[in-house]
């Protein structure tokens, strides 16, 4: 089945309130193009969810819209904090439950299991748990292990409405290849209504079935797949492209404040239509090339 689709189609079929999972780390991997495009359709009240918090929940709490954010804290790497998500957290326009990152994950994971809970050792002892124990008491409990009588704590699964991933290559059924780091983006796919692929490439299924050890999230599991290239642009994509550092400083200071962040919506969001302009604006084939992964290092 040929699921190819733009990428404003994709989005659109996102009603508001819906729960996303986000596929970035920090800087790496971000659903950059995803995040602008919700932007321009205004599909706000979202609850996001990510590992790690990154670049993409960042600008989608900035620009108003995303309600709530579960997540294992996180950052911009080396450019600074989400000040998108602090600013949120601080004036109370976000509700952000935080975790650490691998207790998101198995989350994920008791999802794509269909587990009614998880046990986990992580979190005992720490503030995180003492904080979600008393605001968020629905998603977290004990549970007597029927073999040694032990008390362990017990997660909730996460549901999301739909995963999105950014991937190095998928063909038109949705079948994807992601080079590098996984994370917890099978988890995601496997634990969500259903998934969305941008992928940087798109090649035939006759190639996908030549590397299956290669394919991490099978395409039953995917509604749409989107041909994006440079679409975690101005984060990076492991043997495509790097980081953009002057953009992404760019985007840190603009952060700071509500004035300055809309300042940067005006001209890097609402003031192109897509993607491709958005790059062409940014220097196009020039700035391609400053970026391009080296092929012995991968970045």
């Amino acid at each position: 089945m040929n699921k190819l689709s733009s990428l404003h189609d994709a989005v659109a079929s996102i009603p508001p309130g819906s729960h996303v999972a986000l596929p970035g780390f920090a800087i790496a991997r971000c659903a950059m193009a995803f995040a602008h495009e919700v932007i321009r359709q205004g599909i706000n009240h979202l609850t996001l969810s990510q590992c790690v918090g990154a670049m993409d929940a960042d600008i989608l709490v900035g620009a108003g819209m995303a309600d709530r954010l579960i997540y294992g804290g996180g950052s911009l790497d080396r450019f600074g904090r989400l000040s998108g998500v602090n600013r949120g957290i601080e004036t109370g326009t976000l509700a952000a439950e935080e975790y650490s990152s691998l207790s998101v994950t198995f989350r994920y994971l008791a999802g794509s299991l269909g587990l009614p809970f998880i046990p986990i050792r992580s979190l005992q002892g720490s503030d995180l748990l003492v904080n979600l124990q008393e605001k968020h008491p629905e998603d977290v409990a004990t549970v007597t292990d029927p073999f040694t009588g032990e008390e362990w704590l017990a997660l909730k699964p996460l549901l999301p409405d739909v995963a999105v991933a950014i991937v190095s290559a998928a063909d038109s059924e949705g079948n994807a290849q992601i080079n590098g780091p996984r994370w917890d983006n099978l988890e995601q796919a496997r634990a969500s209504k259903r998934t969305i692929v941008l992928a940087h490439e798109i090649i035939s299924t006759e190639e996908i079935r030549k590397h299956p050890e290669r394919n991490v999230i099978p395409g039953f599991l995917v509604s749409h797949v989107v041909h994006v290239p440079y679409a975690a642009h101005p984060c990076s994509l492991y043997q495509a492209y790097d980081y953009d550092a002057d953009h992404i400083r760019l985007y840190a200071e603009a952060a700071q404040s509500p004035e300055t962040m809309q300042t940067y919506l005006d001209a890097y969001v609402y003031g192109v239509p897509d993607h491709e302009s958005y790059l062409a604006k940014l220097g196009g084939d020039e700035l391609l090339k400053k970026i391009a992964a080296d092929p012995l290092r991968g970045y």
